[in-house]
């Protein structure tokens, strides 16, 4: 499984530019491999990216803004839904990823599956 993120190198929001540094250093902290791939400079990324991101997911304009994250084809979310995931501490099942072992919630998951076995 290959976590995609969709950036924009050469963005002038100072907003977007942090959003996705955000992203970026929480990935790298957990030492989630993701792939950056830039909308700015590359077409293809850029239109994969709108093509993709579902429709209800999708701004008023239509146009969605990176960064946005992506599980394989599967769609994770943007960056608020990023955020709010990181404050719920729930960013591996947002990336649809197993915890790691040893990880809080990789001993949250387990506790749960023992309750469900009970």
């Amino acid at each position: 499984m290959v976590i995609k993120v969709f950036l924009a190198s050469s963005s002038g929001s100072t907003a977007i530019k942090k959003k996705q540094q955000d992203v970026v250093a929480f990935l790298e902290a957990l030492k989630v491999d993701y792939t950056p791939l830039d909308i700015a400079c590359n077409e293809d990324n850029r239109a994969w990216m709108r093509q993709n991101v579902p429709e209800e997911k999708k701004p008023a304009n239509g146009i969605p803004l990176p960064p946005q994250i992506f599980n394989e084809e599967s769609y994770c979310g943007d960056y608020d839904t990023f955020f709010n995931a990181k404050e719920d501490n729930s960013v591996y099942a947002f990336l649809g990823l197993p915890p790691p072992p040893g990880s809080k919630a990789h001993a949250y998951e387990e506790e749960e599956l023992e309750e469900e076995a009970e």
